[in-house]
């Protein structure tokens, strides 16, 4: 397991530039016919979209990426909680990646079969590495009571589970979502958080302190073999002093 990365940006555009010549330099290096992204929800993913999207379009040879997702809720890909939705918005519709290589979340299918569905299609579309679905980058957020990719709180399932995606209840909505496992994450050649606002500053301090945090599903992001990034802006790491 290599050692977390930490790296602090004043605005989301730097953060940006850093994620896309990152995934640049790793598709430099690919061996693969294609590079597999895991994609995150959330209002900082849209911006970093927005970023991406906005650059020339060959800044990236969007052939050859494939995108699946971290999780998603259990609703019609229209739907405006739908993370495919935020994504097509603010990615998919202005860069050219082939539909072939888009790989969503049945989400208005029942919350089970949406699951299978799911595990099938991570089964069949990754390479296989320590006998687990292996990303070349997973993409994750952190929730306030330190969740990440739909893991919350006492999610033990999906923690220590040995399928490729299970079915995640929210603790407060009870809404279902479909959600990669702690397993599936741990098992990527780079996983990258992207945290920004200080809404998230004490999470982040909780997450990095020398105490034991072990309840907060972020704290068990410790890759086998990968690299582990966290890239937040000024707001997020203003707690940081002195804790790492």
């Amino acid at each position: 397991m290599n050692d977390r990365e930490i790296n602090v940006f004043s605005s989301t555009d730097m953060l940006s530039d850093w994620l896309l010549k990152l995934i640049q330099q790793q598709m430099k290096e690919l061996s693969q016919p294609y590079y597999n992204i895991a994609l995150s929800g959330g209002s900082t993913p849209a911006k970093i979209f927005d970023y991406i999207a906005s650059q020339n379009p060959e800044v990236i040879d969007w052939q050859k990426v494939r995108l699946f997702w971290g999780d998603e809720r259990c609703v019609p890909p229209d739907d405006e909680e739908s993370n495919y939705n935020m994504t097509r918005k603010h990615l998919l519709d202005d860069v050219a990646v082939p539909d072939k290589n888009v790989f969503r979340v049945m989400g208005e299918y029942q919350p089970g079969k949406a699951m299978l569905h799911y595990r099938d299609v991570l089964q069949k579309n990754l390479p296989h590495v320590n006998e687990l679905p292996q990303f070349d980058l997973v993409l994750l957020g952190l929730g306030d009571d330190g969740h990440t990719a739909s893991i919350f709180p006492g999610d033990d399932v999906s923690l220590h589970s040995h399928e490729a995606c299970e079915l995640a209840t929210h603790p407060v909505s009870g809404q279902k979502r479909v959600s990669i496992t702690m397993p599936v994450i741990n098992n990527a050649r780079t996983v990258v958080f992207l945290v920004t606002g200080a809404g998230k500053a004490a999470m982040v301090k909780n997450i990095f302190g020398k105490a034991d945090f072990s309840e907060f599903p972020a704290s068990h992001v410790k890759l086998l073999e990968g690299n582990l990034f966290w890239l937040l802006d000024d707001a997020a790491a203003k707690l940081l002093d002195g804790t790492i």
